[in-house]
């Protein structure tokens, strides 16, 4: 499985190859975005063979500064939308996707910490979801060709400040918005070793506890309605990041509801792309 990761050695960013615990750099690469137009072939071919440990770098989000805001899907598994029906009875499932948008401030690594911002808000909460990088872009692009704009997938978390997503006249943006609460990675599969992006398990955890446990296939919009839905009248980049939506077992469905403090521990994962560990600061 081609896997990719983005980080830091010494100051200095760089992108490799992951092979097991060892990075294989690809020389003269400084960033993510110039490799999306590469084929497989000569990624691997690229390839320094001289390794690095993993242990010996600081591993960063796979895009760590998107060149703009990430684009998400809301109310996107059944069981997620229907748990939140008591508080928004008025509300009907859509016929077409839910799209908002997170401002690039809030990505960080894989393990970095997540900022609780307690001036603001008591109410942060998890939503684990699959990001998909775009690699090549366009618009109005078809649903049967949508995957073959993807260049990769990783796991993401959309911590959401609950209070502030009501506050600002029902518009989602500055709860979704506040910096360093995005973590991403720990690597970027490409799409091609994914294969069918509807089949992957997808879980949180908080402070070792279970708390969201789903599959890609219970998604209501597929990846490539998604991207299709997306790009209609509105040019997708390479490098453009999308978030999927969220699977049931957020905490402020909970009752009572549940919230994330500082000194949890919350752990994001996705089969076949691996798991991020943040810890709430």
């Amino acid at each position: 499985m081609t896997q990719l990761a983005s980080y830091q050695l010494d100051g200095r960013p760089g992108v490799a190859i992951v092979d097991g615990d060892t990075l294989l750099p690809l020389p003269g690469v400084t960033s993510m975005l110039d490799v999306l137009d590469w084929p497989v072939g000569r990624l691997t071919a690229a390839a320094s063979p001289d390794p690095v440990a993993m242990a010996d770098v600081e591993l960063v989000a796979p895009v760590p500064t998107p060149s703009r805001s990430i684009y998400c899907i809301g109310w996107n598994y059944l069981a997620h939308f229907e748990e939140g029906r008591h508080s928004r009875p008025e509300v009907q499932l859509p016929n077409r996707p839910t799209i908002f948008s997170k401002a690039p401030g809030t990505v960080v690594g894989p393990y970095d910490d997540i900022s609780a911002h307690p001036r603001l808000t008591g109410q942060l909460d998890w939503e684990v979801e699959v990001a998909v990088v775009i690699g090549t872009g366009g618009t109005d692009i078809a649903e049967d060709t949508a995957l073959r704009h993807v260049f990769g997938y990783t796991v993401a978390n959309d911590v959401t400040a609950r209070n502030m997503q009501a506050e600002y006249g029902g518009q989602w943006l500055k709860g979704k918005s506040l910096d360093q609460t995005c973590p991403m990675g720990p690597v970027l599969v490409t799409a091609d070793e994914v294969g069918d992006p509807q089949s992957l398990d997808i879980s949180c955890r908080v402070n070792g506890r279970t708390v969201q446990s789903g599959n890609t296939r219970q998604m209501i919009f597929p990846i490539a309605r998604i991207i299709a839905e997306l790009s209609t009248g509105l040019t997708l980049l390479p490098g453009d990041i999308v978030l999927t939506g969220t699977p049931e077992g957020v905490g402020h469905q909970r009752r009572p509801p549940e919230y994330l403090s500082q000194g949890d521990v919350l752990e994001s994962e996705i089969s076949g792309i691996g798991a991020l560990r943040n810890a709430i600061v």
